[in-house]
């Protein structure tokens, strides 16, 4: 498990599991990943409704994206949150997106 500007990593011995934010004992924010040798694919982004409106998404992103890098990943953004953000800034992510046709 690693501590990301409030996101947690979790993943099983497969790769399959998430960033996760906790405010206190609630589980507020996740974005459900599946980590492979070269690749990162990012499934699903999610914040409870109490929790909407605090910028939670986007830490789940800078956590994903900094460990995209760290680890020389490329991501596979099937997430409609996360592929929205690589299209509205390509230059911010055009290092780690890997488009469809992409080769590793």
């Amino acid at each position: 498990m690693k501590n990301m500007d409030n996101a947690v990593l979790k993943v099983d011995e497969k790769g399959h599991g998430g960033f996760y934010i906790k405010e206190g004992e609630h589980e507020t924010g996740e974005m459900i990943v599946h980590i492979a040798p070269s690749v990162i694919t990012v499934y699903h982004t999610e914040v409870s409704p109490e929790a909407e409106g605090k910028g939670l998404a986007k830490k789940l992103l800078n956590a994903m994206v900094n460990y995209a890098r760290e680890h020389h990943l490329k991501v596979i953004p099937l997430c409609a949150y996360v592929h929205a953000q690589f299209k509205r800034h390509p230059q911010e992510f055009e290092d780690i997106w890997r488009k469809v046709g992409d080769k590793d």
